[in-house]
């Protein structure tokens, strides 16, 4: 017959067993559970790169960096067409819509400010590389006050005309005059290297 100090001592081993499995423990049959989270993550990672991929390399597709960053004036453009075709019944397309242009424009404006804009000033074309950034600033403020406003402002749409000309007149200036000129004066090899360095950062910022 067991004693009493012996009972104790076997329910201590028991209780410490099970102690062992605690919250922060696994059990025997997190094994498959553990594998499949980590295939699910594998796979989601490896989407997110091929979609990366399919992005960037249909604007690679377009030709010469200052070529991508046309196509990608283009495709903001034509948001704000989509932006400016609704009604305030319409928010949650509206909210939709500014999203993804402000994705669109934060990938872009990352594109040009670690790239083109810092060759321009090793050009010296420091005025204007300082005038275009700074009027990235003046976007970041128009989709400030869009998100603050709300899709159901009754000034959404005239705000929206108006952050609407200001790129244009950005990509106008860039694309009719900085850029060409900037070109013009580029080796083959020191174009081809800022065209792979603005899809470098295109990739990543997809």
């Amino acid at each position: 017959m067991a004693t009493r100090t012996q009972t104790r001592s076997s329910n201590r081993s028991s209780n410490s067993s099970n102690n062992d499995r605690s919250a922060f423990s696994w059990s025997d049959n997190a094994g498959p559970l553990i594998g499949a989270a980590l295939a699910g993550a594998a796979i989601g990672l490896a989407a997110n790169y091929g979609r990366k991929a399919l992005m960037q390399g249909m604007e690679a597709a377009v030709g010469d960096w200052d070529e991508i960053l046309a196509a990608e004036h283009d495709m903001a453009l034509a948001i704000f067409d989509k932006m400016l075709a609704t009604d305030e019944t319409q928010t949650f397309k509206r909210k939709m819509l500014l999203m993804k242009l402000t994705h669109a424009l934060d990938k872009h404006a990352h594109q040009e400010e670690m790239v083109v804009y810092p060759a321009l000033r090793e050009a010296n074309e420091a005025v204007d590389a300082d005038k275009l950034e700074g009027e990235h600033g003046y976007i970041k403020t128009f989709i400030y006050e869009l998100t603050k406003a709300g899709p159901d402002s009754p000034t959404w749409l005239e705000k929206v005309r108006e952050f609407r000309q200001l790129v244009s007149s950005h990509a106008h200036m860039e694309e009719e005059q900085v850029f060409p000129r900037f070109k013009e004066a580029l080796t083959e090899e020191q174009n081809a290297e800022i065209t792979s360095l603005v899809n470098r950062d295109g990739f990543w910022m997809a």
